[in-house]
């Protein structure tokens, strides 16, 4: 399976404007995402989409393949599927240019549950909620799953219901922004009507699960942090740190 990794990134964040060229250990955080992303064996191919000449300025400069997008997009799949409109490959990968603790294995893992599920078109990564301030955080976005690990549903607020989950030692678990498409799929997404709940939530797979498409959740154990506001930084530099691959690019790409 030819493999792309697609990382959309735009500096009009309104909870963190310039938030991709944010300097994490020196390095802008669109670019930690890159080389790591690099690293991973099942990706044949690492583009970044954006709708900013900044971005595609940092990304060139560091020898990245960077494509311009539209400035319209609401959501960043739909940034990620014009993208891809001059590329031809099975799957492809969304990693979203605010997860600069993305690890190769975790792209691998979503790509082999696509391999292995013919009828499925479309994987997300999922981890575990680790405290009661994330799970009550509405930057966080809630997953509940069915047994077979398909989503149901995805929300801001925090579900199930806060009075139970804990008490039945329920698992509270969280989508991250690596999701991985069937490339036939990442078309006919582009295509479907945003639907109500996607609009509410702001989440761009619960168009998806609207129109009745499976999402299968992928869980992760390792830990992942993004960065949704300023304040967010130094808690991902320390981890940044303190992680064992790195090292592997930071003194090259810096």
């Amino acid at each position: 399976m030819k493999a792309f990794a697609v990382i959309p990134a735009r500096m009009g964040s309104t909870r963190f404007p310039g938030k991709p060229l944010a300097p994490l250990l020196g390095l802008p955080m669109v670019e930690h995402v890159r080389c790591r992303v690099a690293l991973s064996d099942a990706v044949d191919d690492v583009l970044v989409a954006t709708c900013d000449g900044d971005i595609l300025d940092v990304v060139e400069k560091a020898g990245g393949v960077a494509v311009m997008t539209s400035d319209a997009h609401e959501r960043c799949t739909d940034r990620v599927a014009e993208a891809m409109e001059g590329f031809a490959g099975d799957v492809v990968i969304n990693i979203q240019g605010d997860e600069p603790l993305v690890r190769p294995e975790m792209l691998n893992s979503v790509i082999q549950v696509l391999a292995s599920d013919p009828d499925l078109q479309c994987a997300n990564l999922v981890s575990k909620i680790r405290s009661d301030d994330e799970f009550e955080d509405p930057n966080t976005v809630k997953v509940v799953q069915d047994p077979s690990g398909n989503i149901l549903y995805m929300s801001r607020e925090p579900i199930p219901s806060r009075h139970k989950a804990g008490s039945l030692d329920f698992p509270r678990i969280r989508q991250t922004g690596i999701i991985a498409f069937r490339s036939s799929f990442l078309k006919v997404f582009q295509e479907l009507a945003q639907t109500p709940l996607e609009c509410i939530e702001s989440v761009d797979m619960m168009r998806a699960i609207e129109h009745g498409y499976q999402v299968r959740g992928v869980l992760t154990d390792h830990r992942l942090l993004g960065v949704d506001l300023p304040g967010d930084v130094p808690r991902v530099e320390a981890l940044l740190a303190d992680d064992d691959i790195t090292g592997t690019y930071l003194n090259c790409a810096s």
